[in-house]
């Protein structure tokens, strides 16, 4: 079964019968005269008329892009260049797409030619809360006289969590800064946010062929193409546009849209049940994102002890094709942003993001399966044994350090999980906290950089208390750092 179309979504049937059709009708040059290049211009202008429909904008407001992060980085730069009299500075979320952070490093990274400055402006990041979602007033506070453009997506493509961006733009409008708005993730499912001035899509998400993005500019925003001239899209992107994946793209727009209502409604009632039942089956799990509000076909939770890449893979052996955000996956060194900006568990994470049509029984053999997957993959670390038997307790090293503070300091029980990555250092807690007396303190040695994230969120989890980060060296490590826990019960 495959459940992740919230990477790509299988090409709609209506988008093959359109892009076979139009590859005999509108492979010629729209930009031309004769006959085959007007055929090839009116199945364009009907496309664009289409999409503009759904995105309740004007045709002429609409571009089609290589891609929907081509359309996210065109609108940024573009919207940045053509608003630089204001000023440099860019506003948006912690968990952005990863196009839009890589647009925002350029944009704020320094540069000698710039006198020191960044290169371009300066850029600020909205915090988001534990369920991913920004705050409002938080985000409105950010918002500067030098503020050139401000971003936020409609929906999270990692947990699903559906952003406030009506109140987020009625701040930019009261403000005079134009907001960019990423629908990826939601246009054709949901209707499409208002109060945006820049918006961008991917025509891959709804189940329209790869290789279409969708750049929608208001009329009266100021913009200035970052490429070279060309006259192609309102010269906002240069280029021979693909007219006949266009056109499967408008058309299968059209039909995700007109059937959104029926399918959204059944596939949030299988989502919820993913994420009820997956707590009931599969022990030390948590649900991230936010439980209302929230797309109706993406759920995702992180699995306590267990690799993401590997669950990643016991799935697919098992038939369902999942992603992932965790760190633990081999096409990542670091963990998730989007996880770690909302303070969650990192390891072990699976996105399910379901495709229309999909049935109850599939759901259903989903969670029959997951937690033999799960518990299979914990049996050999351990935890399931007898707890270890106490050992004496570890003092920190105090090198440098007054002998009389040294002595002050209360003893700890030290686990050394230098050199070991996700999951290994929060297993290892797992397995030593029993050793802990209530109201004692264990430090974790680690220097992977998913323990900065995953150790405090197994607190939290736990119910232990996490009392921060401090040298690894205080505590006899010869790197990275300690992560200090309170046993509490």
């Amino acid at each position: 079964m495959y459940f992740d179309v919230a990477s790509t979504a299988p090409l709609h049937p209506v988008a093959r019968q359109a892009l076979t059709a139009a590859l005999d009708e509108g492979w010629a040059d729209p930009a031309r005269l004769y006959r085959s290049g007007r055929q090839a211009r009116m199945l364009l202008d009907a496309a664009r008329e289409t999409v503009a429909a759904v995105l309740g904008a004007r045709a002429d407001e609409i571009a089609f892009t290589a891609s929907g992060t081509q359309a996210v980085q065109l609108g940024l730069l573009g919207a940045l260049t053509g608003n630089r009299r204001r000023g440099g500075h860019l506003v948006h979320s912690a968990v952005e797409h990863s196009s839009v952070l890589h647009v925002a490093e350029r944009w704020g990274y320094p540069r000698p030619e710039a006198g020191g400055e960044a290169g371009g402006g300066t850029v600020s990041v909205a915090p988001v809360d534990r369920t991913g979602r920004v705050d409002p007033e938080v985000f409105g506070a950010l918002l500067r006289p030098d503020t050139a453009l401000a971003a936020l997506q409609s929906a999270n493509h990692e947990v699903g969590t559906v952003q406030p961006v009506g109140e987020v733009a009625a701040l930019c409008a009261e403000a005079g800064v134009p907001l960019l708005v990423d629908a990826a993730q939601s246009v054709g499912r949901t209707d499409v946010p208002a109060g945006w001035s820049l918006l961008t899509a991917s025509a891959h998400k709804w189940g329209g062929p790869p290789g279409v993005g969708v750049l929608a500019v208001r009329k009266g925003v100021r913009y200035s193409s970052p490429l070279p001239a060309d006259e192609r899209e309102g010269g906002r992107v240069p280029g021979f546009v693909n007219v006949p994946a266009i056109v499967a793209a408008a058309a299968s727009l059209r039909a995700v849209r007109a059937e959104a209502e029926r399918e959204n409604a059944r596939l949030h009632a299988l989502v919820e049940r993913i994420r009820t039942r997956v707590p009931q089956l599969v022990p030390e799990v948590e649900v991230v994102g936010d439980p209302v509000r929230r797309l109706p076909h993406i759920v995702t939770f992180s699995c306590m002890y267990v690799d993401g890449e590997v669950l990643l893979t016991e799935l697919d052996r098992a038939g369902f094709a999942v992603s992932s955000g965790s760190s633990c996956t081999s096409s990542t060194l670091t963990p998730s942003h989007v996880l770690a900006a909302m303070g969650v568990l990192t390891e072990g994470n699976v996105r399910v993001s379901l495709p229309y049509g999909t049935a109850e029984a599939d759901v259903e053999r989903f969670l029959a399966v997951l937690p033999d997957l799960v518990a299979g993959l914990r049996a050999p670390i351990g935890l399931d044994l007898p707890a270890p038997e106490p050992v004496a307790q570890t003092a920190p090293r105090a090198e440098g350090r007054a002998g009389a503070e040294s002595e002050e300091r209360p003893r700890v029980t030290v686990v050394d999980a230098l050199g070991q990555r996700c999951p290994l250092p929060v297993i290892e807690l797992a397995k030593r906290i029993g050793e802990v007396p209530v109201g004692g303190t264990v430090a974790v040695l680690a220097d992977d950089e998913a323990a900065r994230l995953d150790i405090p969120a197994w607190c939290e989890m736990r119910g232990q208390e996490y009392a921060g980060e401090a040298p690894a060296a205080d505590y006899g490590g010869d790197r990275g750092s300690a992560y200090l826990v309170l046993r509490r019960s």
